[in-house]
Parts: structure tokens; C-alpha cells; sequence
């Protein structure tokens, strides 16, 4: 079970860069993984909204509203990314309150499992969803790649790699939690799902930095 922690009352992207460091790289078990694939997916999004909003001007006004989409879509996955990361960190703190149950009885130690059940579900579900969620910001800012300000070119492929390294990271949470999971169905279903998700925005992102490396110079 990978390590995380509850989530503060505070928002987590309103703390300084170099405390969120700090915490990552102390000996506590959070920010962990999945934290840190949340915060990427952030980051790609943010160069993503960057790319758009740059491609503007009487030049660009063919897709200026396609780009104001684009600039909407961003901006709402950073707010999403943020909410992953926190729900990343809650669901390690379920799973440690789950562990902490009594289990002197018989009804204690059934009552103990399914919480750790349901806890071990949840730790899979959120790094899960945020692989799709991020499979599709991809596949929305790749849909622009040739109408995009060439300026700021490598700063879409910047937003792929970004976004392609949230869906790994989450893929490797997913599948470190799924040894805990019981129900073979469901567990095989997170395995497919998130092997085809990782395979997917590999071969996205490397498509569209091929197109991308095309156009560069």
C-alpha cells in the first residue's frame, strides 16, 4: 500500500513550491505517489492552457474560440488534479484507520477486512481515474497540435510528457494496490483498464511529439 496521508483543510497548491518539495522529500510517508502524479498532471495542464492562450491574435482568429475551449478545459484539470491529489491523500488515510481496527473478535476481524477492502479499492480508483482523466486533457491539446502558435510548439509537447508521466506514475500506484484487492473480477478489470490506458497515452504522446519535433526548427 503506498504511502499517503490525510489531506490538510488548506488547498494544497496554495502552499509554497519548496515546502511541497520539502514534504515530498521528507522521511513522512506523504506527499507520496500519487500525489506527485496529480501534481504532473497539473503541470501538463497548466502548459497546456499556456499553449492556448498564446496562440491568439488576428493570426489565430480561426480558432480563437477553440482555444478559449482549450484555456476552460485547463484551467478546470488543474482544479481537478488538485482534487485527485487530496482524495490520493484521504484515501491513505482510510486505509491506515482501516488497519488501526480492533480485531480481537470475530465480528471485529470481518468489520476490519471489509474496511481494508474497501479502503485498498479506493486507493485503486483514484489514481485509476485520474489516468483517464488525464488520457483525455491529452487527447483534447493533441487535436491542436497543428493549429497551435509554433512559438510555443515544445511547450505542448512539454504538456504531453507531463501528462503522459501523471498517467505512469498513476498506473504504477494503481497496480502497487491491486494486490490488496480481493475481488479477482474487480481486480482484473483495474489491471485491463489501467494497462490500456498507460499503453494509449504512450502512444499518444509520442505521436504528437513526433509531429511536433516535425515542426520544430
Amino acid at each position: 500500500m503506498p504511502a499517503q496521508a490525510a489531506a490538510s483543510e488548506t488547498q494544497v497548491f496554495d502552499q509554497p513550491i519548496r515546502q511541497f518539495l520539502q514534504s515530498s522529500a521528507s522521511s513522512s510517508p506523504t506527499p507520496g505517489g500519487g500525489s506527485i502524479a496529480a501534481l504532473a498532471a497539473a503541470l501538463g495542464a497548466s502548459m497546456g492552457s499556456m499553449v492556448a492562450n498564446i496562440t491568439s491574435g488576428p493570426k489565430f482568429e480561426h480558432v480563437r474560440e477553440k482555444m478559449a475551449d482549450i484555456v476552460k478545459l485547463m484551467q478546470s484539470a488543474m482544479v481537478e488534479a488538485e482534487s485527485f491529489l487530496k482524495k490520493d491523500m484521504e484515501s491513505f488515510s482510510g486505509y491506515m484507520a482501516a488497519l488501526g481496527l480492533p480485531k480481537g473478535t470475530e465480528e471485529e476481524k470481518q468489520a476490519r477486512a471489509a474496511a481494508l477492502q474497501q479502503a485498498a479499492v479506493q486507493a485503486a480508483s483514484v489514481p485509476l481515474s485520474l489516468m483517464k482523466r488525464s488520457l483525455e486533457i491529452m487527447t483534447a491539446l493533441a487535436e491542436i497540435t497543428a493549429q497551435a502558435n509554433k512559438n510555443v510548439i515544445s511547450d505542448l509537447g512539454i504538456a504531453l510528457i507531463m501528462l503522459d508521466a501523471a498517467v505512469q506514475s498513476a498506473w504504477i500506484t494503481v497496480e502497487i494496490n491491486l494486490g490488496s484487492i480481493k475481488d479477482a473480477s474487480l481486480r482484473s478489470s483495474f489491471e485491463e483498464t489501467g494497462a490500456e490506458l498507460a499503453s494509449r497515452s504512450n502512444e499518444l504522446k509520442l505521436q504528437v511529439l513526433e509531429q511536433i519535433k516535425n515542426n520544430l526548427g
